[in-house]
C-alpha cells in the first residue's frame, strides 16, 4: 500500500494494527484504531517539529516571542 510520500506501509505492520480489530466500530469508532493511529502520528509530527526547528542548534536556548516595533500598533508604543 503506497501512499503520497513514495512510502509503503508493510503488511506485517499492519496485521499488528489490525489485531483486536473484529467490528467495523474498532476500526472507524469513537476510540478505534484509526483515531488512536492519527492521534499517535500527530504527536510525534508535532514532537519532531518542537524538538528540530530550523534557526536554532542543538540544545540551544531560545529567545521568547518579540513582536518587531513595526507591528505594534502606535497606540500601544
Amino acid at each position: 500500500m503506497a501512499w503520497a510520500m513514495g512510502k509503503t506501509i508493510n503488511d506485517e505492520i499492519l496485521d499488528e494494527l489490525l489485531k483486536g480489530c473484529e467490528r467495523p466500530e474498532d476500526l472507524l469508532g469513537g476510540g478505534g484504531l484509526l483515531r488512536e493511529l492519527k492521534k499517535a502520528l500527530m504527536q510525534r509530527m508535532l514532537g519532531a517539529e518542537l524538538s528540530d526547528h530550523p534557526g536554532y542548534g542543538h540544545g540551544s536556548k531560545r529567545r521568547p516571542f518579540r513582536r518587531a516595533a513595526a507591528t505594534v500598533p502606535a497606540a500601544r508604543r
